[in-house]
């Protein structure tokens, strides 16, 4: 569909919101915070100890676990309608954590450490005996031999959005829905989805703050077009974001792997059939092996993917599961509750590694991405969609870059400004009540780097380390150590909430040994019950 017909629709949609007689429309969506960091020594190398216990259960405990590796840190948020609400209680679990740390310290961006020793320094993440603890460590065993260990030492901060109620309400009477219940929901978020896969390496270009890495990182493996910067550290004169780049986590070694967004039975079909499609390169791993301790698994199965998280994707429909039941079950019972963002990189320039500008504008950005027309997505489409982020990613500050838009190459700068003054409108709706107008302002900050590329943070991360004459290691275990001071150093942290973090970090020790004290079912028949079409 041409752009000029997509921007009437766009336009008409937002002209029926705001004249719905409910300024605040758009006010009070739902959002919450995922933030992974790795666990380092003081001197930068990846921490080979358990878990904190003090920190409680990374099983059962809700707001601090682990991701991939025993070291990799992650940092979940509740829901909150306020950006600065969830933004202080990411600071008090920094806070909490690391007052239970000892010597260590978080890394402070997306790409690892210097780690020594390749994959086998990277240790997986411990659940415990109990059969959905094994099921997790099992499934990251799959994960590191499928695509390396290293990979999965990136880092990231995922953003979960819902819009609010009264919003699906007035938005279904303005499309004329016959439906303003969950199915008008599912299929206005697949609207999203797809309009995020076309407009999402907008993200990257205005967050994106990994232009460089540690040359351990690609150790053994290709480092085309990369430079050097100095004797640790490689670059690409315009990244953004080399983690959401072909160098990063992506599922490119799952062979011919396309999952449809254009709507949610389309979606669970292609995840489903992939859950349950063997793949010949992980058959050749084994599933379960004889080892030199007896029997012991490799991968939960030899599928095109183990689980539905294994495929890596920009965005995710998302449905709160209850215990035991597969996300694509989740949404197939319910519908799409929320979308989960897994775009962002972690700032370097921020202590808990977002902050309320990005947030702000996401929040509008994903309203851009609802009120859009969003036609369905061919398959011949996909391709050039998945481009735009690659090169973004890869050479997103590079002048006159252009990218694909309808079968053709348009300037990717005249294509952002076009989007962001769409945002415009969104904002001021958001900003209704509100004199400070932070939306508003949020929406300038990043226009600004429309107009002067030196302020995006990838270009402002370069020419730090170009200006210092550190490697990126260096600058990363310096920023590493100011956020460790600083989140020490804050003056009357709140008591009261590190209190209850204490509390549920021992009930979920407790949780854990319930779970594991109960554990009779044979891990095999726990297995096959949960994949059981």
């Amino acid at each position: 569909m041409a752009s000029a017909s997509v921007d009437r629709v766009f336009e008409r949609r937002l002209s029926a919101l705001i004249n719905s007689g409910e300024p605040q429309i758009l006010q009070g969506g739902r959002k919450g915070v995922e933030k992974e960091s790795l666990r380092v020594t003081p001197k930068g190398e990846l921490s080979r100890s358990p878990h904190p216990r003090a920190l409680g259960s990374a099983l059962t405990n809700e707001h601090v676990t682990t991701d991939f590796s025993e070291a990799l840190i992650e940092l979940v948020t509740p829901a909150f309608t306020q950006s600065w609400e969830l933004l202080q209680y990411l600071l008090d679990l920094h806070q909490f954590v690391y007052r239970h740390l000892e010597d260590e310290l978080l890394w402070a961006t997306s790409m690892p450490c210097a780690i020594n020793g390749g994959d086998d320094a990277i240790p997986l993440a411990q659940y415990g005996t109990s059969n959905v603890g094994r099921m997790k460590t099992i499934y990251r065993n799959g994960l590191g031999l499928r695509y390396g260990r290293m990979m999965q030492a990136i880092s990231g901060v995922h953003f979960n959005y819902s819009f609010p109620a009264r919003f699906w309400e007035a938005y279904a009477d303005l499309r004329e829905s016959r439906d303003s219940g969950q199915q008008f929901i599912s299929t206005s978020y697949f609207d999203l989805l797809r309009n995020y896969r076309r407009y999402g390496w907008l993200v990257l270009y205005l967050f994106g703050v990994s232009p460089v890495v540690c040359k351990s990182f690609l150790r053994g493996r290709d480092a085309t077009g990369l430079r050097e910067l100095g004797p640790r550290t490689l670059y690409e004169p315009y990244a953004t974001s080399l983690r959401m780049s072909d160098l990063g986590y992506r599922n490119r070694n799952q062979a011919g792997l396309s999952v449809s967004v254009n709507s949610l039975d389309e979606y669970v079909r292609d995840l489903t059939h992939a859950i349950y499609t063997p793949h010949p390169p992980y058959e050749a791993f084994g599933v379960k092996v004889q080892g030199p301790n007896g029997e012991e698994w490799r991968q939960l199965n030899a599928n095109i993917l183990q689980i539905e998280n294994e495929y890596y994707s920009f965005i995710r429909p998302k449905r709160v599961a209850r215990s035991g039941e597969r996300p694509t079950k989740a949404l197939k019972r319910a519908g799409v509750e929320y979308v989960e963002v897994r775009a962002l990189d972690v700032s370097a320039f921020d202590p808990v590694g977002v902050n309320q500008n990005k947030l702000r504008f996401l929040e509008a950005f994903l309203a851009l991405c609802v009120l859009k027309d969003s036609p369905y997505i061919s398959t011949s489409e996909e391709e050039p969609l998945d481009h735009n982020h690659v090169v973004v990613a890869r050479r997103g500050r590079e002048p006159g870059l252009t990218l694909k838009r309808d079968g053709r190459d348009v300037s990717m700068k005249d294509w952002a400004r076009e989007l962001i003054d769409s945002m415009q409108g969104i904002c001021e709706v958001l900003d209704q009540g509100d004199p400070l107008r932070p939306y508003t302002t949020a929406l300038a900050v990043q226009s600004a780097k429309l107009d002067n590329v030196a302020l995006t943070p990838s270009a402002r991360l370069l020419n730090e380390l170009m200006s210092t004459g550190e490697s990126f290691f260096d600058q990363a275990l310096r920023m590493s150590t100011f956020h460790k001071a600083y989140f020490l150093d804050l003056y009357a942290p709140n008591q009261e909430r590190l209190a209850e973090f204490a509390a549920e970090a021992e009930e979920s020790l407790a949780r854990q040994a319930q779970l594991e004290s109960r554990n009779d079912e044979p891990f095999e028949s726990y297995l096959a019950r949960y994949f059981a079409k």
